[in-house]
């Protein structure tokens, strides 16, 4: 097992797609979580908005601002990363010379899902690294305190900020793995995040049993996790990043979080399984 995990790892590696990809959240995240902070705080004619502002941008705020993102924006581009990974072997036509030279098909499934495991894992501490340094630069051009977070919290946020990506790069994997390529699932996976979610979320207002189907949806429970953490959000909120509303309670949104990664991956695996790869 641990092979297959090496050697998806390895080709993770050589995939130019997945390093591009990595390298525009990251700059997305330094740019919209600090330097736009930074230009709106020294812009801002009011200085109580200001000090508001530049609140979010302090390593106090260190797990918050980190994990902002993941919920809509970080969230779509590592779906793409699941939707490359699963359909662009099909496309090639690589799947089937990679079936034949290892054990069987849900053990190279598993590898799979084992390094996308690793490279997200890697992408967000290199996230938390990048923001713990933005935001003590801010802090220091400021002339504000270092005043860092609890490690525990630093902990749960990076754990939490984790789970919330893994839960769209499965989704992306789901559907890559559904239509036997990247281009339908990229497609599709954008319209639900950035589209169907955000319909529902504009009529859950007026309508309760579209206010239930939220309390379940990926967006909605993702959302709400990182709310939990600090992230600033939802309808008004000043400066409040899209994607976060918290309607439900972070525990919760960590146990439906999980349940998806787990379904979305298992379905994957048995489509895998069982449909031919040609």
């Amino acid at each position: 097992m641990l092979a297959s995990v090496s050697a998806e790892v390895f080709t993770l590696r050589k995939r130019p797609a997945l390093w591009l990809l990595g390298g525009v959240w990251l700059s997305l995240l330094v740019f919209f979580g600090y330097v736009l902070n930074w230009l709106s705080y020294r812009s801002a004619e009011d200085p109580a908005a200001g000090q508001r502002i530049l609140a979010d941008a302090l390593p106090a705020n260190l797990v918050g601002n980190a994990v902002a993102g993941y919920a809509l924006f970080g969230g779509a581009v590592v779906m793409i990363v699941g939707a490359l990974v699963a359909g662009s072997d099909y496309g090639w036509g690589t799947l089937k010379t990679v079936l034949t030279q290892r054990p069987g098909r849900l053990r190279a499934h598993v590898g799979r899902v084992g390094a996308l495991a690793v490279a997200l894992l890697a992408l967000v501490l290199v996230g938390f690294a990048l923001s713990a340094g933005a935001s003590a630069i801010v802090a220091t051009a400021a002339s504000e305190p270092l005043g860092w977070p609890v490690a525990a919290d630093v902990v749960t946020g990076i754990a939490a900020g984790w789970l919330v990506l893994g839960m769209w790069c499965s989704f992306g994997l789901l559907l890559g793995t559904l239509a036997r390529g990247p281009a339908l699932a990229i497609g599709l996976g954008l319209v639900w995040a950035l589209v169907l979610e955000n319909l529902v979320r504009g009529f859950a207002a007026l309508l309760e049993p579209l206010a239930a189907v939220q309390r379940m949806l990926p967006g909605a429970n993702a959302g709400s996790l990182v709310a939990a953490l600090g992230a600033r959000g939802g309808v008004g909120a000043e400066g409040g990043t899209p994607g976060v509303v918290a309607v439900v309670d972070g525990t919760q949104a960590a146990l439906v979080l999980a349940a998806y990664v787990v379904g979305f991956v298992l379905v994957a695996g048995l489509l895998l399984h069982r449909r031919d790869v040609t």
